[in-house]
């Protein structure tokens, strides 16, 4: 008989008719079984090498899922910063420093150059106009002073003579006239008395033509005198004029000369407060060297330093703010000095208003200046972030609050508050805006955890 050796396990023997019942019905026939096929055990070996294959299969597997998926980082919510991102009214500005200096300042120079003989206030004097300051001599200006006025006391001389002169010839003149009146006067009786006796025959021709003639003289005597007293009266009115504008010049260049000599004393020119006064006694100052200057006191202007890198978004009349005993004053830029030095340049500002009580020459003044007007804008707060990433990503919380992941954004315009949106948020998204430094480029998540 043919022996059919089958091992069953885990199986009875109605389980086994069910499951072979063809099979069963042979076994039933038989009339003994040869031997009871016993269930064996799987070498060392064997197991030692499946569970070798099923290590390396789960290392495989982590390494996929190492390499493939995010890396993620436990972070404490009390050391991050979460912030929000909102819509709201944007304006660009940025933080600069400026000093507060007088409105106005005069310079104090030396018109004319001397030695410092004395000085009546020292700096910081606050001054009235036309209060001396200081006082200079100079030998050489005080000699050309003394040779003008005697130049022009000459000239007043010599005008003193030339009327003289003017008013006797004048009264010469008038006495040959005179006499010349009077001849022709003469002249002109006797040629009538002869004209009447010629008619009468009682004199000749002769006589008649003599007393004519000696008429007709005196008659062009007094035309040449009446000439001749014209021209000396013109040319007596030209040599006074003459005489008299030499005299004037002579006059005004005196009058400069005294001004310039006064200038040895320098005076103040406005009232206002004497600062940076830079003489001695015994020093010696050029014509044109500056002595000091002058700042009118109540108005003041702000100057300011600026990166060159605004220089061409900045101009007149653009706006900043100056927080001043929790108090906002607004400025506005009256003149923009183009000029760069140290990569920076400078730019006037004046109060808009009324400036603020108490404020002092020299003091600092943060002002936050305006580059654009008020718009409205998706903002997100300004933080250490940006140190890191530029502006290019950041971390955004999911909808729990619980993990924050790596996404791209694009942020635009900024100001020391805030930072425009342009893409990559929205609304009410939250992102992680404190300092990234701790975390690695590669980091993609962030699990926060709860304090």
């Amino acid at each position: 008989m043919k022996k059919i050796y089958v091992r069953f396990s885990m199986y009875d023997l109605s389980a086994g008719e069910a499951i072979a019942p063809a099979l069963f019905k042979k076994l039933k026939r038989a009339d003994t079984l040869d031997r009871i096929i016993e269930k064996k055990k799987w070498p060392a070996k064997r197991i030692l090498l499946i569970a070798g294959i099923a290590a390396i299969v789960c290392l495989v597997a982590a390494s996929i899922y190492a390499t493939s998926g995010n890396r993620k980082l436990n972070v404490e919510a009390e050391r991050i910063t979460i912030s929000e991102v909102k819509q709201g009214p944007f304006r660009e500005f940025i933080p600069v420093n400026g000093v507060v200096q007088p409105l106005t300042s005069i310079y104090l120079d030396a018109s004319e150059g001397g030695r410092v003989e004395e000085k009546y206030v020292e700096d910081g004097a606050f001054m009235k106009k036309g209060q001396p300051i200081l006082r200079l001599s100079n030998t050489d200006l005080q000699l050309s002073l003394v040779q003008q006025e005697t130049q022009v006391y000459n000239l007043i001389t010599q005008m003193q003579i030339a009327k003289n002169a003017s008013q006797q010839n004048r009264i010469t003149n008038l006495n040959q006239m005179t006499d010349v009146d009077n001849q022709l006067k003469e002249a002109e009786r006797i040629y009538n008395v002869n004209k009447n006796l010629y008619a009468k025959k009682a004199i000749g021709l002769q006589e008649l033509k003599q007393s004519e003639n000696a008429y007709n003289y005196q008659l062009e005597k007094k035309k040449l005198a009446t000439q001749t007293i014209s021209q000396d009266a013109q040319s007596s009115k030209q040599q006074l004029a003459q005489a008299e504008q030499s005299y004037k010049g002579s006059q005004n260049a005196l009058t400069v000369m005294r001004q310039k000599v006064g200038d040895l004393i320098v005076r103040a020119p406005v009232d206002g407060q004497l600062t940076s006064l830079d003489a001695e006694v015994g020093q010696n100052k050029n014509k044109g060297e500056r002595l000091g200057q002058l700042d009118v006191m109540g108005d003041y202007k702000v100057r300011v330093d600026i990166d060159e890198h605004y220089i061409s978004r900045i101009y007149n009349d653009l706006e900043g703010i100056a927080t001043i005993a929790d108090k906002d004053y607004v400025l506005t830029i009256k003149k923009v000095y183009t000029q760069v030095t140290n990569g920076r340049f400078q730019v006037d500002m004046a109060f808009k208003s009324k400036a603020p009580e108490g404020i002092r020459r020299g003091q600092t003044l943060q002002i936050r200046l305006a580059l654009s007007d008020e718009t409205k804008a998706l903002l997100l707060p300004r933080g250490g972030f940006y140190n890191k990433t530029g502006g290019r990503w950041v971390y955004k919380l999911d909808k729990d609050g619980k993990l924050a992941y790596k996404t791209d954004v694009e942020l635009g315009r900024q100001n020391p508050d805030y930072f425009e949106v342009i893409s990559g948020l929205k609304p009410g998204d939250k992102v992680v805006t404190s300092s990234y430094d701790n975390y690695g480029d590669d980091m993609q998540e962030l699990v926060i955890k709860a304090p």
